[in-house]
């Protein structure tokens, strides 16, 4: 094998989609994996379709997803520029030596013409449009049909033309796709592209292809919408005369009922993000939310991207990007469409998040912590998180998760409260506010041991009372240990909301 040498050439048309990412990270762990280099280029020729800022966010997404490439528009390189529209001179270049040679030619028509010709084509042809390819060409107005003098007048009048590609009829495409296993096309079913625009700006397909021979791009890993067009990308480097890169077609991602691809649509319509960070267009004033923003930890989502579409044949799951590059083979990635679960997304966030040490934990709680509650010290932050950090998917979590630790408890179940509460259990209420006043306890399992054996003496069921003293303390039924809250939340906090019972009751 040559040395491998990938690229991701997104387009800049707003944030970075979580489908782009993928491939720009599988592109990332493939050359990594076998020593190679990875590539960012600006696709940009489609001047109508960009997106202010556009370029920014790409670049600030694959920051922040440890995706960095050794060549591109920040980085630079021996290959250098890296958009495209910096390198539009050579473009046509090469779509004149394909004139040259044969392989393509000139066409005048104007988008009117076409759409005329293709309404009338689909009139006579039962409401099937023909494409413009070898066995339409001569109806139209280009190179092969016209002139040599009507072509020069058509130049002199500065007529606008583009260059399409010439496909031969006969000259089927086959190849291996690293994914898709061999592929083959027909080639009197394909169209003659156009190759560079009216403007002089390339399509994707010349300029794809020349810029990944340039920048001597071994494998091409791009999603499976692409497909349908690499057996003209074949056809050019063949007719150039150069090596085609080995392809790699990924699956869709699709929505989370498999029905389709997973749009900004679907991501609005149910509640969760489909681009990596947030970005504002800045002509319209819309924002839209990223991963990053809604709170996932960096590791976690770009394991679950990694895990979309391909695993290690194990059942683990759990992979840094260390682990990624060991084990990351193309062969793994699966042929089908993978959906979109968000529920598994912040599955492994919270794997993450449980995996982070009290330390960093405090660290991302404290000062918000401090906002709320200018009274609470390292030691009580310290052991409140110990409680909460495994009740939690996201760390923004901690600071709301255990309130009533640290500030009045905003809302009480009171039907549960009522629930539970038997009156016969009055009197155990009025021992436990004397055990807790008493100073002999001073761990949460000797207070523990010491409520159960009074429960057992009053014979009352802890069904009863423990929820009774949870809702009580905490004003809810989730939450740690409520023996561990009683600590936290001090003996003489912890009485004063007990006393509270009839009061309760009585709401």
């Amino acid at each position: 094998m040559t040395r491998v040498r990938t690229r991701f050439a997104p387009s800049p048309t707003g944030p970075l989609h979580i489908g782009g990412v993928r491939t720009a990270l599988y592109s990332y762990l493939f050359a990594k994996k076998h020593g190679g280099d990875f590539l960012l280029r600006i696709e940009d020729t489609d001047t109508a379709r960009t997106v202010k800022g556009s370029e920014d966010v790409i670049n600030e997404s694959l920051n922040w997803c440890g995706i960095i490439p050794d060549e591109g528009i920040t980085q630079g390189g021996p290959h250098a520029p890296y958009r495209q529209s910096e390198r539009k001179a050579m473009y046509l270049q090469y779509a004149e030596q394909l004139l040259n040679n044969g392989k393509a030619y000139l066409a005048f028509d104007t988008e009117e013409d076409i759409k005329v010709w293709r309404v009338k084509s689909a009139a006579d042809n039962k409401g099937i449009s023909s494409a413009y390819n070898y066995s339409t060409r001569n109806q139209m107005k280009n190179s092969l049909t016209l002139s040599e003098e009507d072509i020069a007048s058509l130049k002199d009048n500065k007529t606008p033309y583009v260059i399409r590609l010439k496909v031969d009829p006969s000259d089927h495409v086959s190849f291996h796709d690293m994914i898709r296993d061999d592929v083959r096309f027909d080639s009197s079913q394909l169209d003659d592209r156009v190759l560079l625009k009216s403007d002089g700006m390339p399509t994707y397909h010349l300029a794809n292809v020349v810029d990944d021979h340039l920048m001597e791009i071994s494998h091409v890993i791009r999603g499976e919408e692409w497909l349908a067009s690499t057996p003209h990308h074949i056809l050019l480097y063949k007719a150039f005369g150069w090596e085609a890169p080995v392809f790699a077609h990924l699956p869709l991602f699709l929505k989370p009922d498999g029905k389709g691809k997973l749009s900004k649509r679907d991501g609005d319509k149910l509640g969760f993000p489909v681009f990596c960070t947030q970005f504002k267009n800045s002509d319209t004033g819309e924002i839209t939310e990223g991963f990053r923003e809604k709170g996932f930890e960096r590791d976690a989502f770009v394991n679950f991207i990694a895990m979309l579409g391909w695993n290690d044949g194990t059942e683990r799951e759990l992979f840094d990007m260390k682990a990624l590059i060991g084990h990351f083979s193309l062969e793994r990635v699966h042929k089908a469409g993978a959906k979109f679960n968000f529920e598994k997304a912040v599955w492994f966030n919270q794997q993450y998040v449980r995996h982070l040490s009290n330390e960093e934990l405090v660290h991302a709680c404290y000062l918000e912590l401090i906002k709320l509650n200018s009274n609470l010290d390292q030691p009580f932050i310290s052991k409140y998180v110990e409680l909460f950090r495994d009740r939690i998917d996201f760390k923004y979590e901690l600071v709301k998760v255990g309130s009533y630790l640290y500030s009045d408890i905003e809302q009480y179940d009171l039907d549960t409260l009522k629930k539970k509460w038997k009156p016969d259990a009055e009197n155990f209420m009025i021992n436990f506010i004397e055990l807790l006043a008493s100073d002999s306890l001073s761990s949460a399992n000797e207070i523990e041991i010491e409520t159960k054996k009074l429960i057992a003496r009053h014979q009352l069921g802890m069904g009863n009372i423990l929820p009774v003293l949870r809702i009580l303390l905490t004003g809810t039924m989730k939450g740690p240990s409520i023996f561990e809250s009683i600590l936290l939340l001090g003996k003489d906090k912890s009485m004063e909301r007990i006393k509270k019972l009839n009061y309760l009751l009585n709401s």
